[in-house]
Formats: structure tokens, sequence, C-alpha cells
């Protein structure tokens, strides 16, 4: 079992639930219904009770959080999860409960900004960052491209990530580009690109090499 720094653990705790702390502050000048979806476009196109914004967001990221903390603590290679790689893993969650409270409160509250050009950016980044460590990441059973061809042989699983981190370092970059392009159909082309792509390598490299 992977050692988990208690403290930081506590910390990215807080900080997830910090949005119901902000919410009960602005309670009285927040409307009963807020945005919590938004289109491409900025506008929001779903809503949600006030009391389920406030306090059911941030408990349900809560416990997201710790259910995915501790799947990687209890990973039978734990040993091979690199501590930036957990890293990422750990503070994920509470920088996305953030974003939210931004975003949703942010529009209940009348403040002039596109959320989606926010959160697409805020998505090109992590998907830079965590593809800069993708080529790092030795094999295991929680982080990275987990299928049968990686998992069965480590030389493909070494390749398919040096592979797939180079694709979503460039595909993260053009993410974030879009952000000023606001082409939601290239958002969903990159992504696919960036999950498939590297699959159909690991098979390819196994049918070589079997």
């Amino acid at each position: 079992m992977k050692k988990i720094d208690r403290k930081t653990l506590l910390l990215t705790s807080i900080i997830t639930l910090l949005p119901i702390v902000v919410g009960l502050v602005l309670w009285n000048k927040l409307p009963d219904t807020i945005p919590t979806h938004f289109g491409m476009d900025g506008i929001p196109n779903g809503w949600s009770s006030k009391s389920f914004t406030v306090f059911g967001i941030p408990v349900f990221m809560l416990v997201f959080h710790l259910l995915c903390v501790g799947i990687t603590s209890v990973d039978p290679k734990y040993d091979q999860i690199s501590d930036k790689l957990f890293g990422i893993v750990v503070w994920t969650c509470p920088v996305i409960s953030l974003l939210v409270v931004v975003a949703s409160y942010g529009s209940a509250l009348g403040w002039e900004m596109n959320i989606s050009r926010y959160v697409m950016f805020g998505c090109g980044i992590l998907f830079m960052v965590i593809g800069n460590y993708l080529p790092k990441c030795k094999q295991n059973y929680t982080m990275g491209i987990k299928i049968p061809w990686t998992l069965d042989n480590e030389e493909n699983w070494n390749r398919t990530h040096r592979f797939a981190g180079f694709l979503w370092v460039v595909g993260g970059a053009f993410i974030a580009i879009n952000t000023f392009l606001e082409w939601e159909w290239l958002f969903l082309v990159i992504v696919l690109i960036m999950v498939l792509v590297p699959i159909l390598y690991s098979y390819l490299y196994y049918e070589k090499h079997k």
C-alpha cells in the first residue's frame, strides 16, 4: 500500500469542500437555481438547486477524491507509481471543485465571463501536464493506458506511454489554442485521437512482436 501524506490529504479535502464555505457566505445573494453546466459558447444549459450546488457537488467531489486516492494507494504495483503522478491524482479533484465554484457562483452572480473558455484552457494545460509524465509512468493497474497488451509486456507499456505522452502534450496544446477558436468538434476530435490512437499503437506493436 502506497503511503499517503495525511497532511496533504487533509489539505486537499478541505480545498475540495471550500465551495461550501463560499456558498454559505454568498447564500443570500445566490438565486434558487444555479447554472452547473455550460455550452462551448459559455451560455448555461443546465441548472441545479442552490442547496445541491452549494452542498451536494462539493461532497460528491470529496467522495470521488477519496475514492481515487484510495484506489491508487492500494494498487498491487503501487511502488511503480511516481510521486508526481500520484500528486496529480491527489490534486485533480480539489482543482476541479474550485473551478466549479468559480463557474457556477460567478455565473449566478452575473459575472461577465466565458466559463467554457476557462474550463477548456484548464483541460488543455492538464492534458499537457499528464502527457509530460506519461513516459515516466511504469506498469501499474491504476494510472496510464491499462489495456491487455501494455499490462502483459513492459516494453509495450513503455513505448505506448512514450508515444501517448507526446500525443497528449501536442493535443493539450491544441485544446488550449482552441480556447480562442471555440470549435466544439475540434475538442472532441482531439480527445478521441488522444484516447484511441495510443490503444491502436499498442495493439499494432503487440501484433508485430507477439
